[in-house]
């Protein structure tokens, strides 16, 4: 057996949980990590700006959150119930995937009201998981109607780590500034540190952006549960990866330029859809890849990430590409230098 779960633990003090994003996006710490020299650096994010050269590559993913997480009242009882919308199964029967908390209080043919008014009713219709159900919200208007009523009684799908009340900045804080498509139940994290300057600053260097769509769904975050890391199996998100993206990536790849993954979700995406001859295609489906070391990747060869907690794939797929022991030093200085951790946290670049 390679490497396992428990290759992955380390102890994270509470308060090195991100609650609050770091006043400015670009001003969020930035660690580099090289990995020929096995150096590590201490920077700003803005500093990112002096890795890179004139057409090197940044792939973004620019999938969107929607307000995901409704509360409804339970009929009869009244009771309190969190219901976090998963995926749309079916846009003309109103169907959903959602997750329910108290999961225990709820059975097929309960009804859950929804806004002051109660305008929006929902029927459980199906037990799929112990935790997950599926809802046919009851609405009488038109689709759109419906979305927008969806996104009005929404909030802001935080991480269940931030224990604080959702503020206003959230909406716009929890969503990178190249957020376009609507499908995601999380935020790409390492995406959240740009700002319109330092992207501007980029461009005018003559930086390449290629944009990949991967709607975050809460599997990234569900735990591994087994010590034989070949026997865990990722919930499925789906990617989009446009013609035109591909074309910037593979020029990047054969003029031999950086070509730098933001994020987990963007290293996916370009795994997820790789040619005979390691170039990116063209692709819209589904994705289940889970990456651990060892792993050979094919199209990035630097990625931007944060700090993430103990056992959790996102830090299982860094130390594939950053190297397993190399990633074990970087987080045992971040943990001792006092950087952040987790959503709303700081971040590494690794080159």
């Amino acid at each position: 057996m390679g490497m396992k779960l428990s290759n992955f633990s380390f102890d994270l003090p509470g308060d090195l949980l991100a609650e609050y994003p770091a006043p400015n996006r670009d001003e969020a710490r930035l660690m580099v990590l090289n990995r020929e020299d096995k150096t590590i650096e201490h920077k700003m994010f803005k500093d990112l700006i002096d890795y890179f050269e004139e057409d090197d590559v940044l792939v973004l993913n620019n999938t969107k959150v929607f307000p995901a997480r409704l509360f409804g009242n339970k009929e009869k009882t009244g009771a309190r119930i969190e219901v976090f919308l998963l995926r749309e199964l079916n846009s003309e029967t109103r169907l959903w995937d959602v997750l329910v908390d108290p999961a225990r209080k709820i059975r097929i043919g309960n009804k859950l009201y929804f806004g002051e008014d109660e305008s929006l009713v929902a029927e459980v219709i199906d037990n799929t998981t112990s935790r997950g159900r599926t809802l046919r919200f009851l609405f009488d208007g038109s689709y759109e109607e419906f979305r927008y009523k969806l996104t009005e009684l929404g909030e802001t799908p935080l991480p269940k780590y931030i224990k604080r009340e959702v503020e206003p900045e959230d909406a716009e804080r929890y969503q990178t500034i190249f957020a376009k498509t609507e499908g995601a139940v999380a935020a790409p994290t390492a995406g959240l540190h740009f700002s319109k300057h330092l992207l501007k600053r980029l461009e005018i260097k003559g930086v390449n952006f290629a944009e990949v769509t991967l709607h975050v769904g809460l599997g990234t975050f569900s735990p591994v549960e087994v010590e034989d890391l070949s026997k865990h199996k990722m919930d499925s998100e789906e990617i989009i990866i446009q013609d035109k993206a591909a074309e910037i990536i593979n020029r990047g790849i054969q003029q031999k330029r950086r070509i730098c993954a933001v994020g987990t979700t963007v290293m996916r995406s370009l795994e997820s859809s790789v040619s005979s001859n390691n170039t990116l295609n063209e692709y819209t489906g589904w994705t289940n890849k889970f990456i651990f070391p060892p792993y050979e990747f094919s199209i990035a060869n630097c990625m931007v990430t944060n700090f993430h907690t103990p056992k959790s794939t996102l830090l299982m797929m860094v130390a594939a590409f950053a190297g397993h022991e190399f990633v074990k030093e970087a987080y045992a200085e971040a943990i001792k230098e006092k950087y952040r951790f987790y959503t709303y946290g700081d971040a590494m670049l690794v080159i």
